[in-house]
């Protein structure tokens, strides 16, 4: 049980920070979105419209639930969160942290939704989205970190100092 897991919303900063902390701690690093795609070959919004929010939804539990690391910081996909069996694997194999931001940086940090892979339900907006989330992230995070306004060194000393 010695990895990090970092989980939250799109753009919160996950794969950024995770790269700096994994750096600092020695460790490896591990994003999720990209071992999904590398896995299918495509991009995640492609294996969205090919398979539906449901369909990637299930592909990316099996997927997270198969990760196998040891001292790795893993940076886990805004929708990773959905899936229990990865979850449960996640909080088996080290600590999971919720990194934060407020609606309004996140708003401001995005583009297009549709085009980096966001998984949103028709008609869903993105406010809706993170207080969905949000019960996800609070409930697997042991650690909660809120990123609002910080640098990434002094994020992921506030990690270093909370593990």
């Amino acid at each position: 049980m010695n990895n990090i897991i970092l989980t939250g919303m799109p753009g919160v900063g996950k794969s950024t920070i995770g790269v700096v902390l994994a750096k600092h701690m020695g460790y490896s690093f591990l994003d999720s979105d990209l071992v999904i795609q590398e896995k299918e070959g495509k991009l995640l919004h492609e294996i969205i419209e090919e398979r539906g929010i449901e369909g990637f939804l299930g592909l990316e539990d099996e997927i997270n639930a198969s990760i196998k690391a040891e001292r790795t910081v893993i940076a886990t996909g805004g929708s990773a969160v959905y899936g229990e069996r990865a979850m449960k694997h996640f909080t088996s194999m080290g600590t999971v942290i919720y990194l934060f931001l407020p609606y309004d940086e996140l708003e401001e940090r995005l583009g297009d939704l549709n085009e980096r892979g966001v998984v949103l339900k028709p008609g869903q907006t993105l406010r809706e989205l993170m207080e969905e989330r949000k019960v996800l992230y609070e409930k697997y995070g042991e650690i909660v970190i809120d990123c609002n306004g910080k640098p990434i060194r002094e994020i992921v000393a506030e990690i270093v100092g909370k593990l």
